[in-house]
């Protein structure tokens, strides 16, 4: 296995998204690095299809109970209990394969950890899925998690 000083894994939360944070945070372990749980937003002007309790802008995410907040906040918890010691939480803003990528890329990190999930559906195969194409972006090595059923 090799060494990684920053390893980022994307979460909304799902239980099949958190087999990947699973899987991140051994990896972090075993390479004593930090580990970036993050899970995108989207502001007002662009809702994309998020599901109504995503958190949609700056005043929603620091006033009141942002749902975005608790589901980064249960996803560093079981990576730590799987092992990871250096962990940080992030909101990112924008479509879940931008956020992603621009978090690797100001992060500098060396590993990017995402779940399968969306990869052999129609959708997936039609309009594209996140594994797929932060594969074919990132500036980091990917490692897709099989996290389906």
């Amino acid at each position: 296995m090799s060494n990684y000083n920053v390893v980022v894994v994307g979460t909304d939360g799902s239980d099949t998204s958190l087999r990947a944070v699973d899987r991140a945070a051994k990896i972090a372990a075993e390479s004593e690095a930090t580990l970036i749980v993050a899970s995108a937003y989207l502001d007002d002007g662009d809702d994309g299809g998020t599901a109504p309790d995503q958190a949609r802008d700056e005043k929603y995410r620091t006033e009141g109970n942002a749902p975005v907040y608790e589901l980064l906040h249960k996803a560093a918890d079981r990576a730590r209990e799987a092992g990871a010691t250096k962990v940080e939480e992030r909101a990112v803003e924008g479509a879940p394969v931008d956020a992603l990528l621009q978090l690797v890329e100001d992060a500098n990190a060396d590993l990017l950890v995402v779940g399968n999930v969306g990869t052999n559906s129609l959708v997936g195969r039609v309009v594209g899925s996140v594994p797929r194409a932060v594969s074919k972006r990132a500036k980091a090595e990917v490692l897709v998690v099989e996290t389906e059923d």
